[in-house]
């Protein structure tokens, strides 16, 4: 069984997740931690459940959900992974100011970052995580399943009852309609905890979601 924890982060109240199991190793996915505040909750948690870190992984690498992944990965000794097709997207400043003609103070621009892939998976404890390339919100967008509890980190693919937008750069809709019907496919019980807002089901997305459903 894992345990997660929702950190809702920064300016555009995007969610980070702690996942663990009773092994207390655990996954940090997506850390948009930006204030002290936010870094301080996420590693006062970590230290409570005694829990171990032995990933940290950004569903894509927009800034809203990398803004911490530097003092996370100095803090716990890792390297943070964006999925492939993302990687010339990690100047957090650079890209902040193409999207939104303005940059953040204190933003760290000097983390290395790996790169993975579809299909490939990050164990921590008895679990896994499988990455699912799922493009549209961006060119590298990646959901990762956890199989053995029917979980999916959705990143900016799927909201409940919405979707990732498909205009910024790199973005496409065609990719995005090809993505959503991956992850029709996945089974109905699946609970989708999506980067921003509240968690839904796969089972309710395809029955009520107007972008799953075309």
């Amino acid at each position: 069984m894992i345990t997660i924890k929702r950190f809702v982060c920064n300016m555009l109240q995007e969610n980070c997740y702690v996942v663990s199991d009773d092994t207390r190793q655990a996954v940090i996915i997506d850390c948009g931690a930006y204030f002290e505040a936010e870094h301080k909750a996420i590693v006062e948690y970590i230290g409570s459940e005694r829990l171990t870190p032995c990933h940290l992984i950004a569903t894509h690498a927009h800034f809203d959900h990398c803004l911490g992944n530097g003092a996370m990965a100095r803090r716990y000794g890792l390297t943070p992974r964006v999925p492939k097709g993302d990687e010339d997207m990690t100047d957090l400043n650079r890209q902040m100011m193409s999207m939104t003609g303005t940059a953040l103070p204190g933003t760290d621009d000097s983390t290395y970052y790996a790169v993975y892939g579809d299909d490939d998976t990050f164990e921590f404890g008895t679990h896994r995580l499988t990455a699912i390339h799922t493009p549209g919100h961006s060119p590298g967008s990646c959901c990762l399943y956890c199989r053995e509890e029917s979980t999916l980190f959705a990143g900016d693919t799927l909201f409940r009852m919405s979707i990732g937008r498909t205009d910024f750069e790199g973005g496409s809709w065609t990719d995005m309609q090809k993505s959503l019907a991956r992850l029709s496919e996945l089974p109905a019980d699946t609970i989708v905890l999506p980067g921003h807002g509240p968690q839904t089901t796969i089972a309710d997305e395809r029955q009520f979601n107007p972008y799953m459903r075309r």
